[in-house]
């Protein structure tokens, strides 16, 4: 993680970032003083949603099991454009994924290109699934991406990625490492990720091994969300370790409880496909309405009236907002990262 910090502060550190960064949590910790929202400064981390269409089918996934109820698309690359010459000067990250696969759209690493030579720190996740087109993903400027990998044999891994390919994720993600080399190009950073459950929490000897052969440079142990008692008796690994939830009979609740504070809703704005702005990426469905870039500019729906209510209610009592009684605020949700490559 170290290594990916410096290549962050790097790639992205400007002077009037900074001094914004300052302020948004400066707004944020007197906030939580005061117990009442001040919002100072622009979110210094913009999320942004390529797409909500996924190819994979995993259960756990509102996109893969069919229950997002929002309409599925792609952004258009003039409205990506739009948002990144809005956030270029004060943001530092932009995180390209939410719901769905981002590698999908067309004009994927033409986003990547784009908010890369704007200075702005480029993250994906990806099931891997797709075509990398790894020389032109580095030319493009990609800094770090995650690959989700849940499983060392593809009878474990297709459990929870449904329909997906483990030959295809190790083929892609070796390819890449080795265009790499080639290239002579230390970016991206890549990071797998292993969502832990009750079906492959016996393989992680085997996954340490697994990241170590394949040289990628870091590992991370995740732990998985859950919605009902069904996927307590399915997905949850049997060891607590490796759960966010303690579990008593059917029912379950984060370990650590509900804390009156949310430091995303200050600093991460999440944008999706279709221009609507979410309050985060938990609010899968936009439930709570608070503008569209498309008719108003991101830093005046940060700003306005909508999330400002919302924010006054997560300091008054978090429990009564229903997407953040199953949110990972104040959760580690990383049980592990290993630098594999030093």
């Amino acid at each position: 993680m170290l290594n990916e910090n410096i290549r962050f502060l790097k790639k992205s550190f400007r002077f009037k970032r900074f001094i914004n960064a300052i302020k948004v949590y400066l707004s944020y910790y007197l906030s939580l003083m005061i117990r009442k929202s001040i919002y100072w400064g622009f979110p210094p981390v913009v999320m942004i949603e390529p797409t909500n269409i996924c190819n994979l089918k995993c259960p756990l996934c509102p996109s893969g099991n069919g229950t997002l109820k929002r309409p599925k698309g792609y952004m258009e690359f003039s409205l990506f454009k739009k948002l990144i010459d809005e956030i270029k000067d004060r943001s530092f990250m932009v995180v390209l994924w939410n719901q769905g696969e981002s590698y999908l759209n067309k004009d994927f690493l033409k986003m990547v290109k784009y908010a890369s030579d704007n200075g702005l720190f480029t993250l994906v996740s990806t099931n891997a699934n797709v075509d990398f087109q790894p020389e032109k993903t580095i030319k493009a400027g990609l800094d770090s991406m995650i690959v989700s990998l849940d499983g060392t044999t593809q009878e474990t891994y297709n459990k929870y990625r449904v329909n997906g390919n483990l030959e295809k994720v190790i083929r892609n993600v070796k390819q890449l490492i080795l265009t790499k080399k080639k290239l002579n190009a230390k970016n991206p950073l890549i990071r797998w990720q292993f969502l832990v459950m009750k079906h492959n929490e016996h393989e992680i000897d085997d996954i340490k091994k697994m990241a170590k052969e394949m040289k990628v440079d870091n590992l991370e142990l995740k732990t998985i969300q859950i919605y009902s008692k069904d996927d307590i008796l399915n997905y949850l690994p049997e060891n607590p370790k490796y759960r966010r939830y303690k579990v008593t009979g059917d029912d379950f609740e984060l370990k650590f409880g509900i804390k009156n504070r949310c430091h995303r809703i200050w600093t991460n704005a999440v944008v999706n496909w279709d221009g609507e702005v979410a309050i985060c990426c938990f609010d899968k469905d936009v439930e709570h309405k608070i503008g569209n870039i498309k008719k108003t500019s991101l830093s005046e729906i940060w700003k306005g009236a909508a999330i400002r209510k919302i924010r006054n209610q997560i300091l008054m009592d978090r429990n009564e907002i229903e997407i953040c009684r199953n949110c990972g605020e104040s959760v580690k949700l990383r049980i592990k990262q290993i630098e594999v490559r030093k």
